[in-house]
């Protein structure tokens, strides 16, 4: 009887084990920027990207927020998000635009040494999951971060006023306002991919070195420093090189830690909106996001 008493734990567990195999996943969340769009609260509306039919990584999920507000008042829907897909046996991966770096970036080094109860991926209309099964981890399972313009070095459209300063989060985008928010370099052991974009238009010579419209290199590259500096592709003689990978930039400026350089625009080709069709440099990093997130 005693034997069969254990043989019957044993395969109890067994079961236990693979059922929680099982329920392992793997989740791809938006984390949107300035402006918003999406429904808050609302995992499935992508209005801020583009259709939602459109293949954009395994179990896609659109982290909303309001885009408007602070980051501070708005960090609790980004929490939220990565409670409910990336904590027990879940794991994510997390792709950003523009401000929803600096979101993120905001998130893992206030946030992502903490603990957090483990959830059960489904969501109320709030956007907030159950528990799962009582216990708690420290900070997120996150395998990486993609950002397509990150804006965690700020804008100096912001700095020059050609957004509406009456916009709480554009305060928090001046480029030594975002540069101070946080230390940039404790991302939770997070690493951030960052994709340049460089279509910029005349209007956008308020930008130092290169730019896609809304955000210059020093900020897409993830330059550190307290404020923004002029860096530009191999092909601008008069202008210090932004550098693939984590080295050093020509003339000696580094990234932050954690944060490497994986697209450069070196054509031209890909300016700052999503023009709620995937485009721009969002495009870039979609299609980075399917062939990698799986």
């Amino acid at each position: 009887m005693k034997f069969k008493t254990s043989l019957f734990a044993l395969l109890l567990l067994a079961l236990t084990a693979m059922s929680n195999i099982a329920s392992a996943e793997n989740y791809t969340l938006w984390v949107n920027g300035r402006t918003g769009g999406g429904v808050v609260g609302d995992y499935t509306s992508f209005t801020y990207w583009g259709p939602s039919s459109t293949a954009a990584g395994v179990n896609k999920k659109a982290v909303n927020w309001d885009g408007y507000n602070s980051i501070s008042s708005q960090n609790g829907k980004i929490r939220d998000a990565l409670d409910c897909f990336c904590t027990g046996n879940n794991w994510c991966y997390i792709a950003t635009h523009s401000a929803g770096d600096l979101m993120m970036g905001y998130t893992l080094a206030n946030y992502g040494s903490s603990s957090r109860l483990k959830k059960n991926a489904v969501a109320n209309s709030s956007g907030q999951c159950g528990n799962s099964d009582g216990t708690a981890q420290v900070g997120w399972n996150i395998k990486w971060i993609r950002a397509a313009s990150g804006a965690g070095g700020g804008s100096e459209l912001s700095d020059a006023g050609s957004w509406a300063l009456t916009e709480p989060l554009v305060k928090d985008l001046k480029t030594t306002t975002a540069r101070a928010m946080y230390n940039h370099n404790n991302t939770a052991n997070v690493w951030f991919y960052m994709y340049a974009g460089a279509k910029g238009t005349l209007y956008s010579g308020i930008l130092p070195g290169q730019d896609d419209e809304a955000v210059a290199y020093h900020s897409s590259g993830g330059v550190s420093g307290s404020s923004g500096s002029s860096l530009c592709n191999p092909s601008d003689w008069f202008c210090n090189d932004l550098t693939m990978g984590t080295v050093n930039n020509e003339g000696g400026s580094s990234k932050w830690a954690f944060h490497s350089v994986s697209f450069r625009d070196d054509n031209e080709a890909y300016n700052h909106y999503a023009s709620g069709n995937w485009l721009g440099i969002v495009s870039v990093v979609r299609t980075a996001m399917v062939s990698s997130a799986l």
